[in-house]
């Protein structure tokens, strides 16, 4: 094999991240008017990915004076002897916080992105999905738009972000709370409680 082929061979194996937007009002405000929707493009995985207002600094500018001038930051990583890219999200913001699925992050405070992950600051929701490669210089990031909310496809479709209780049994969203199955020991058994 050439190094022509090698190199071509290396490209088509390119991790790639897929970042997909909602907002309730997209549809009627230009946000995403800077960012290269549909297209995939080629990044440097020695720096990272900043999302915010400033369009002299971030990678992906949005436009609404409402976001940060740095929103958020995901930084790329391997793993000691691991050829899998990884990826951490960090919060730049100092007066909003951004939510990894249901964690809150605070100021500088960052998380691991896994294979799918909701990402939420202000109105703005980010669907994350990892598709995996080998290569370790670079990697892949895909825009695109969501005509309705990701909460739902998140949550409702992943079985292991379905909490299990301590019987072994998975809660659904058709299981009801019904209520605390322990009793108050201060009462005695001849004795019904006073109201």
């Amino acid at each position: 094999m050439n190094v022509s082929e090698r190199l071509e061979t290396e490209e088509d194996l390119l991790t790639c991240l897929h970042i997909k937007f909602y907002h309730p009002k997209q549809h009627t405000q230009g946000f995403y008017s800077l960012l290269p929707l549909g297209n995939r493009s080629k990044h440097s995985a020695d720096m990272p990915l900043l999302l915010g207002r400033d369009v002299q600094v971030c990678t992906f500018p949005i436009v609404d004076r409402r976001v940060s001038r740095k929103q958020l930051a995901v930084h790329a990583y391997r793993m000691p002897g691991s050829p899998d890219m990884q990826f951490t999200l960090q919060n730049l913001s100092k007066t909003a916080k951004v939510y990894v699925n249901s964690l809150a992050l605070d100021f500088l405070e960052r998380v691991d992105l896994h294979s799918k992950a909701l990402i939420r600051f202000m109105q703005y929701e980010m669907l994350i999905t990892k598709e995996t490669g080998e290569a370790k210089g670079s990697f892949e990031v895909e825009l695109d738009v969501l005509q309705a909310p990701p909460m739902k496809e998140t949550f409702l479709c992943e079985p292991s972000t379905v909490p299990v209780m301590e019987t072994g049994s998975q809660r659904t969203p058709q299981t009801e709370f019904q209520g605390p199955l322990e009793t108050d020991e201060t009462y005695s058994c001849n004795t019904p409680p006073s109201m």
